[in-house]
């Protein structure tokens, strides 16, 4: 199989206006986020809606495809991101989100390997809670949670804190269940991906305002991969100094 990792990044940001184009240790963020990507699958494009952003890209000699201004998600940009690159080119996309710019390998290649079964539409990732992480982090609404089935396939995404666990003080709760964070790394079948950007959207992804359940309404499988690696975003000028200070540590 032909794996083509697409990087949507967006100029308008109501939170972060053009963070793609954040300098990031020297570098701007799409850059380094482009640099964690390319090479590890078959091949890897930037999405993107402005022309700075596309310029950016061709500076350091990255590849790009400009699409429309329109979209409702990344999904729906990096469908017009396969067309034009070719979708009977590669069996699965891999959407990396462009704020990311410490995604790593291991990530992407779990989220490849759900491909080994061939029953699989789409794939994500999920990071464990720790204990040590406290319950102010679980019930974090801005950190979905995940719950499973015994083979791994995602039952249910939501903002609150799933399952609920009746009978236990909520100091408890980390310590005697497995709960899961969601990771933002999606993998579709290209054929799949065609179709779930048809979808309307559905009552759960509007109440929750999380655009896989639009998927699990309307049938279909999302194999859930772990990692154990806690990402870094880049959501707003706080991110981009946290991120700084990450990326300084490392490189000691």
């Amino acid at each position: 199989m032909k794996f083509l990792g697409i990087i949507p990044a967006r100029y308008a940001s109501t939170r972060f206006p053009a963070k793609p184009l954040a300098i990031l240790g020297g570098k701007p963020v799409i850059q380094r986020v482009y640099e964690q990507v390319n090479g590890i699958l078959d091949d890897a494009v930037v999405a993107t809606d402005d022309q700075r952003i596309y310029d950016a890209v061709i500076a350091f000699g990255g590849k790009v495809v400009m699409t429309s201004t329109e979209h409702r998600s990344g999904t729906d940009r990096c469908y017009e991101a396969l067309t034009k690159v070719g979708a009977d080119k590669y069996d699965v996309v891999v959407n990396i989100q462009g704020d990311e710019p410490f995604i790593q390998p291991q990530q992407l290649y779990a989220v490849r390997d759900c491909f080994d079964d061939t029953s699989v539409d789409i794939a994500t990732l999920v990071k464990p809670f720790k204990p040590s992480d406290g319950f102010a982090a679980l019930e974090n609404v801005n950190s979905p949670k995940v719950v499973v089935n015994n083979r791994m396939e995602a039952l249910y995404f939501s903002r609150s804190i799933i399952p609920y666990m009746r009978g236990k003080d909520t100091d408890q709760w980390l310590p005697n269940h497995t709960y899961y964070k969601h990771i933002g790394l999606y993998a579709y079948r290209s054929d799949v991906l065609r179709q779930i950007t048809s979808l309307p959207q559905g009552e759960l992804e509007k109440t929750e305002s999380l655009e896989q359940l639009r998927w699990l309404e309307n049938g279909y499988k999302i194999k859930v991969g772990i990692s154990e690696i806690e990402t870094i975003g880049i959501d707003t000028p706080e991110d981009l100094q946290h991120a700084e200070e990450f990326l300084a540590s490392v490189q000691k």
